[in-house]
């Protein structure tokens, strides 16, 4: 059997390691990777297992050692991802939610294929920061929400998650699409941008958008898109957008 039927024939035990954990020919498995190796999966030397670096590459390996909080694995071949990336670059930028509602939307949004989060503060936003060491806290959350989607959906992509940013800061994006309760045209509208590989999507929060952040969306040249009759909850909302989006411009067909 050659290695690409190999590569189909099972299921693939998938970890990830930081791309300055891959030298010459090996790579080393931080503390959780290496426990949930040995002792949630039970793998030894010699066994199989595949590692990606987050940012595309994916690895065919061999257990050479494990120890307490860490794992030497022999990288034997650079394989393709077990699942491809989707050809768009979305940028999801979403208010910033309240409770486990942001976290659902990293999941989701990570499992269809985004490229980026971005957390926005906005002005209806359902939540405030706190205090400095609040945001850190947060992405960081997000951050291993975003790995574990990836590692489970098969993508060797892990989407940037960053620090909270205001509002005025994401309308310099080339291209974007303002998803409004109010205001917009029909999503038929983005039809004619077909060929797009980049989009900057805006969502806002339960409260929806002010007046004036409508208004500079649109003097940025935003286009302002309304879903349907119906008013989504604003995490129903980003995984509803990212779906639509994927459709039109990715790999959702």
């Amino acid at each position: 059997m050659g290695r690409a039927d190999h590569l189909t024939s099972m299921t693939r035990r998938r970890f990830h390691a930081l791309p300055d954990a891959f030298t010459a020919g090996a790579v080393a498995l931080a503390a959780d990777e290496a426990r949930h190796l040995r002792d949630v999966l039970r793998l030894k030397a010699g066994d199989e297992v595949y590692v990606f670096d987050g940012q595309g590459r994916e690895f065919c390996c061999t257990v050479v050692n494990t120890k307490r909080d860490s794992a030497e694995l022999r990288i034997e071949a650079e394989v393709e991802p077990a699942k491809p990336e989707s050809k768009l670059q979305l940028n999801l930028c979403v208010a910033l939610l309240k409770g486990e509602k942001f976290d659902l939307v990293v999941q989701k949004a990570t499992e269809l294929g985004a490229t980026k989060v971005t957390p926005l503060i906005t002005r209806h936003a359902d939540i405030h920061l706190r205090d400095a060491a609040d945001a850190p806290k947060r992405v960081a959350r997000w951050q291993r929400i975003a790995l574990e989607a990836a590692k489970q959906s098969g993508r060797a992509f892990v989407p940037e998650i960053g620090l909270p940013v205001a509002f005025d800061e994401v309308l310099a994006a080339d291209w974007g699409v303002m998803f409004s309760e109010r205001d917009g045209d029909r999503l038929e509208s983005l039809m004619g941008q077909a060929g797009t590989q980049s989009i900057t999507a805006l969502i806002g929060s339960e409260g929806g958008w002010s007046d004036e952040e409508i208004e500079a969306a649109r003097a940025r040249n935003f286009r302002v898109v309304t879903l349907g009759g119906r008013v989504l909850r604003a995490e129903t909302a980003a995984i509803t957008i990212t779906v639509l989006l994927q459709h039109l411009f990715g790999d959702l067909k």
